[in-house]
């Protein structure tokens, strides 16, 4: 299925229903070029005026590498032209080293091993190579969703903000963590609508690699690693075919997030270093890198309130839209893709014949991916208090942290997503029957 799954897809005669997508992030663009190699019709509704955006840098774990190939090989092409792995042979499996951010010792503590290793990719620079991949004419830009309604031939009919309107027979909202198209699958007043702050925040910076390697030597610049510490940790790894440095250093905070509407303010790189005064000189070195002034990230995710369903009717919500995650595991990005893979397989499957087996395909997707994506969100909570030694039961002992993380790394990396298609298809074929 991996590789021949959409190659034979897309011989099948077109499908005679119409998937509109909102959203035009990696779980969206991913999700339509699934579609579209399947010969399922879509169309993308990106509320930009076009697809660059600002960089952060992302990686992928290995199960996220077979989820691309699942949606479509080139997703996964485009992932290998634009990723940086370490920059030591000796480190390429090497997910991060993880180092005690409060004493002068360049030692790793330990390390966390993975069959792919750290792999960071510029976000805005993968979306690039995605974009390639589906026809011009297949999006529509500077649409922002409004709200839904159905017309008397039961079509979802899409006003946008824009004053125009749009029609399909059924709606996938992908339009991030703060979605409208969950409002209208939950209603506006549940308290899953809207995201909550997590007690966290970050720093971003990006720095040229040979500033890095003067300020903390070779290794650890060219090596992704994660600086531990009280309340903090700082983690990096190399970017943009290794010439620049991801650098985010994260804080948790009792007080509420002061940034009103904004996922994002301003700060001064000063701020950071009295975060982390007390850190020793790679942390202090690391944070003096970066630019004067500072994006400061506030992270929110769904953990207080998930979702209770990634359904209704004709609507269906993935990605962040569905299960927006905290960054501490690495892997929101590659479970976006994974909901695209089973959501393409199940909208191409023989069984969907008509829109009104939409919804059979959309209840099949929600049982696939509900509880999954809703562990990582949970996970990624747990997992970033060990990196600040703040989780219960473990503290600040490092052979439990490492145990945390090898047990939780392996839940994530070790899906068949195969199997978990073939069981979607499976319930599907029973809903549809």
């Amino acid at each position: 299925m991996a590789n021949g799954s959409s190659n034979g897809c897309a011989a099948a005669p077109p499908k005679n229903f119409e998937i509109a997508i909102i959203g035009g992030g990696i779980a969206g663009l991913s999700l339509a070029i699934g579609l579209h190699q399947r010969n399922v019709p879509c169309t993308l509704y990106e509320r930009a005026s076009n697809f660059h955006e600002i960089g952060a840098g992302v990686s992928f774990s290995p199960n996220a590498v077979q989820a691309m190939e699942v949606c479509h090989q080139g997703i996964h092409e485009a992932f290998e032209k634009v990723c940086t792995r370490n920059g030591w042979a000796s480190k390429r499996k090497v997910w991060f080293d993880f180092l005690d951010g409060t004493v002068e010792n360049e030692d790793a503590s330990f390390s966390i091993n993975t069959s792919l290793g750290q792999n960071g990719v510029h976000r805005a620079h993968f979306l690039d190579e995605l974009t390639k991949l589906l026809p011009a004419n297949k999006v529509q830009f500077g649409k922002q969703i409004e709200n839904i309604s159905e017309d008397s031939q039961g079509k979802k009919v899409m006003k946008f903000t824009d004053g125009t309107s749009a029609s399909a027979d059924a709606v996938v909202g992908c339009d991030g963590i703060r979605s409208t198209v969950r409002q209208i699958i939950v209603g506006a007043s549940h308290p899953s609508a809207r995201p909550t702050y997590s007690h966290k925040y970050a720093y971003r910076g990006l720095v040229p690699m040979d500033k890095a390697i003067e300020a903390i030597g070779e290794e650890r610049a060219q090596n992704a690693c994660m600086h531990m510490g009280p309340d903090g940790h700082v983690l990096t790894f190399p970017v943009n075919h290794g010439e620049k440095l991801n650098i985010v250093a994260f804080r948790t905070t009792p007080d509420e997030w002061d940034g009103g509407d904004r996922l994002t303010k301003s700060a001064h790189r000063q701020e950071a270093l009295r975060d982390f005064a007390g850190y020793n000189s790679l942390v202090l070195g690391l944070l003096k890198l970066t630019e004067e002034e500072l994006s400061v990230w506030a992270i929110f995710d769904l953990g207080d309130h998930p979702v209770p369903t990634f359904y209704k009717g004709r609507l269906s919500i993935a990605g962040d839209a569905a299960h927006a995650t905290s960054p501490h595991h690495g892997a929101g990005a590659g479970f976006c893709i994974e909901d695209s893979a089973v959501m393409s397989e199940l909208l191409a499957d023989q069984c969907v014949q008509s829109h009104k087996d939409l919804e059979a395909a959309f209840a099949a997707y929600d049982k696939s991916r509900r509880e999954r994506s809703q562990w990582l969100v949970q996970s990624s909570r747990r997992i970033g208090d060990c990196y600040e030694w703040r989780a219960a039961g473990v503290g600040k002992d490092f052979k439990k942290i490492e145990n945390e993380i090898e047990e939780r790394m392996g839940i994530i990396s070790n899906l068949d997503l195969i199997q978990a298609i073939q069981d979607a298809k499976e319930d599907l074929k029973r809903r549809v029957v």
